[in-house]
This record gives structure tokens, sequence and C-alpha cells, in this order.
């Protein structure tokens, strides 16, 4: 193993991606998951703790250039699976489509299947409860709009359905399970699944006790100010905030043009499309956490089951949803298979290169473009990824659009601060337009400035 590490040096290194996973090992109430002045949530605790470097730690941050990999523990969970990829690791099999029975596909951002597969679980007498992530009952008071719960119906499941863009953390729901007996499911994007396996591995109680982990396709962990710029835009106190929904469904709309909504604490809704918002192109990485610049995991290899949108046509135009899912345990395949003979779920088989190319940009993203980052980011030393740095296969188009996201991460997060700081929103704002107009140029349109000026008029409203 390399240099010991502490929570302290993974935080400094920008490589905390706010798991939880640190604070879940400790009994200590001193020690506990906090968020930044950035709107990241982080690890905090006593300074003996904080900067003790330790083989525990070190194994167990998902983030940590001493931990397995996640190439190493789906050998050790999924070595018998019947297919394998480079970008979705070992799986048994792939599917598009959606959930044919009550409301679930109508509950969820897309096909209702993260849903339904805990449901069913449960249904079968597989898990007791599962871990996931549901909305706050009074956010304003409780310093946050989502939490980690665990619940025990499929009602309580639905309530807990869509998408979340919103730091949350593993250690309250973790202390749960150790305190709870039974078996349970845990939800959750790629490295907190990562991070649960790498928990199991030291710990035979959350060994014993999770035995189905349900992934979520990732692009990256935005931070908590997110909602506020939310609000800044359609121009509502944050402090009046109830609701959020990131991704307000509409059958007649495409599944693809996200809208934001927010609901007020006086029952106003508002709500803007993220094409209209400055900060709502995703692949721009508008406060986007540094950790996720070194991430090579896009579909949760490590998980039981994973599911993502089917961002391909037809699907990505069907206001309804449409998951794809990639499932590696022969329990839920069995179960899945089951359900699609019964018709209650709408789903057909797709191979590996179908379900890659529903998640193309994200892949660029963590392979070359990880790739070329691990060449010059900031906090690199510090962790080990499965793709070898390389600065040489990258077109220059590409190398600046990873250069421009990279640094549209780093400084909306501290713009945003500033803004916030001197209560002069139109600081961040003008900022974001003018930026996201650069992307959107580059990204799209080979840098032209017609096309730069077009969109910055559109943002302008």
């Amino acid at each position: 193993m390399n240099q010991l590490l502490s929570p302290e040096d993974i935080v400094s290194s920008g490589l905390c991606i706010g798991c939880g996973s640190c604070a879940a090992q400790e009994t200590s109430e001193k020690v506990k998951m906090q968020f930044d002045a950035l709107g990241q949530l982080k690890p905090n605790g006593p300074k003996d703790w904080y900067q003790r470097r330790s083989e525990t730690f070190t194994r167990t941050c998902p983030f940590s250039y001493g931990a397995a990999n996640e190439n190493e523990i789906a050998a050790e969970r999924y070595a018998d699976t019947a297919q394998k990829s480079a970008e979705l690791g070992r799986f048994q099999n792939a599917y598009v489509g959606h959930v044919a029975e009550n409301n679930f596909r109508t509950l969820g951002s897309s096909g209702g299947m993260v849903s339904w597969v805990a449901a069913e679980l449960m249904r079968k007498g597989l898990i007791d409860g599962v871990a996931h992530v549901v909305a706050e009952n009074d956010p304003q008071t409780n310093n946050r709009y989502f939490h980690y719960t665990i619940s025990r119906s499929e009602t309580e499941i639905l309530a807990g359905a869509k998408s979340r863009y919103y730091p949350i953390e593993l250690s309250g729901v973790l202390d749960l399970i150790r305190k709870t007996p039974g078996r349970y499911a845990v939800v959750g994007i790629p490295c907190f699944i990562k991070a649960i396996h790498l928990l199991r591995r030291e710990d035979p109680l959350i060994r014993e006790r999770i035995p189905f982990t349900l992934g979520l396709f990732c692009g990256h962990m935005k931070s908590a100010r997110f909602v506020e710029s939310f609000a800044w835009q359609m121009d509502v106190p944050s402090a009046e905030i109830e609701r959020v929904d990131y991704r307000y469904k509409h059958p007649d709309r495409p599944a693809n043009l996200y809208n934001a909504m927010l609901t007020l604490r006086d029952g106003r809704v508002v709500n803007k499309d993220w094409w209209h918002l400055a900060d709502g192109d995703w692949g721009a990485g508008f406060f986007m956490n540094h950790a996720c610049n070194f991430c090579d995991d896009v579909v949760a290899e490590t998980a039981d089951i994973s599911f993502g949108d089917a961002w391909v046509e037809p699907y990505s135009s069907d206001g309804r949803g449409t998951n794809v899912a990639v499932v590696r345990s022969l329990a839920i395949e069995e179960m899945i298979q089951q359900a699609i003979a019964e018709k209650r779920l709408q789903l057909e088989s797709v191979s590996g290169e179908f379900v890659a190319q529903t998640q193309a940009a994200g892949f660029r993203q963590r392979r070359e473009g990880l790739a070329y980052r691990l060449t010059w980011a900031s906090g690199r030393s510090k962790t080990k990824k499965r793709v070898a740095p390389d600065s040489q296969s990258p077109t220059p188009q590409r190398k600046l659009i990873y250069r421009t996201r990279y640094y549209i991460s780093l400084w909306s997060n501290r713009i945003f601060s500033y803004a916030r700081k001197v209560k002069k929103p139109s600081v961040y704002l003008n900022w974001a337009r003018t930026v996201a107009a650069v992307y959107h140029g580059l990204a799209y349109h080979q840098g032209k400035f017609s096309e730069i000026k077009k969109r910055y008029i559109q943002l302008k409203g």
C-alpha cells in the first residue's frame, strides 16, 4: 500500500465526494458530515481523528489510491457473469424499457425501474428495507433538502422516486442499519455503492445486512448551491423553498427537456426549463464536486443492478421516461425475467454497446477526459484509476472542452460563494451566462463566435 491517508488528506486534495463512509465508521458523536462553504458535504471531527492516517481509512475511502477498484470488487461479487465490457464491467444482461404495473413509471423521473426493483425485493422477502434518498419534510429548519432514510413499504419507496442532484451522505443510514437487525438494499450513485462494498470488506455486520446494492448511472455530484441558483433565476427567496423537483415530468414533454420546479412555503409553484438557466447545461459542469473529475465509473459497475436514462431516440423524446438497466446479480436477473413473462415489466434485452451509447458523453468525460486530467488536474496524486494518464490521444478541441469544463466546475463554486456572501446574484449569473455560452460554442459549434453570441443572448432572455 502507498503512504497511508487521513480524512484531511482526501479533503485537502479535493477528492472527498462526501459519501460519509469515514464518519460511518466512527462511534463518536463529534465526527459528522457537514456542509462546507461551497455547499459540499465534508467530514468534520476532532483533530486527532481528522488528521489520523490509517490503513482502514485508506482502504475504505472510494477515491483513495489504497482502495480496491471497481474491477476488483466486481470480480469478487460477479465472477460468473455471462458478459463483460470495458464500459459496463461484468454483467448478466442489459435491458431497455419501463415498468408496466401500478404507477412506478409515472412517479419516477425515468421508467420507474429503481423503485420497482426495490419494492419487488421486498415483496419477495429478500430484504426488509431499502436505504434511499427522500425529500426533507422541513428543509429550511433542517438546512438540507434531501437525506437518506430506510423505507419498508411500497408507498414509502415511491415517496423517494425521482432524481436528486443534491449532496447526501450515508453515515446516518448506515448507523441505523447497524442498530436495526434485518437485510437491506442500498440505492446510490457509483462512488457510494463502491464505498458500501469497501465497508462490507471490513465490517462483517455491514456485509451481512446489506445483501443488495442498486446503482444509479451518474454524470457528477452537484453542490447544494444548485438549488439556490434555481431560486435566483426564478426570482424567489431560497429561504421559502419547501420542495425541489429537478426534473418535472409531463408525458407531452420530451424526457430530455429538463424542467426545474420549486414549491414554496406559501403554496406557490415556480418552474423553468434547464435550457433557459445560466447553469442548466449539465455537460458544462456547473457546481460539480471536484472529486468527480477523478471518477471512471459511469454505470455503477459494482452494483447488483444499475439504472440510467435511455438517452437515444426514440426513447429520449418519450416524456413518460425510459430506463436502461444493467443486471449483475443472478437473483435479480431471475426476478426480472419472471416479471417480463408476467408482463409487469415492458423490457427488451439490449447489448452492452447499446447501453454505452446511451451514456456516450459520460464515457468520454470519464475515460478520455479523465486520462487527460490525470496529466495535470489538482488532486491526482492521492488516487489511482483504471484509466492511464494520456495527454496525446484527445484532439486539441476535446482538450479545450475538458479544460473549460474543469474550470467552470471549479470557479462556479467559488464565484457563487462570493456572490452569495455579498448578496449580489448578478455577479454569478452574468459570469455563468458568459461561460455557458462559451462552452456551448466550443462543445457544439467548433467555437464559432456567432453561436457563442447567440447562446448568450438566449440566456439573457
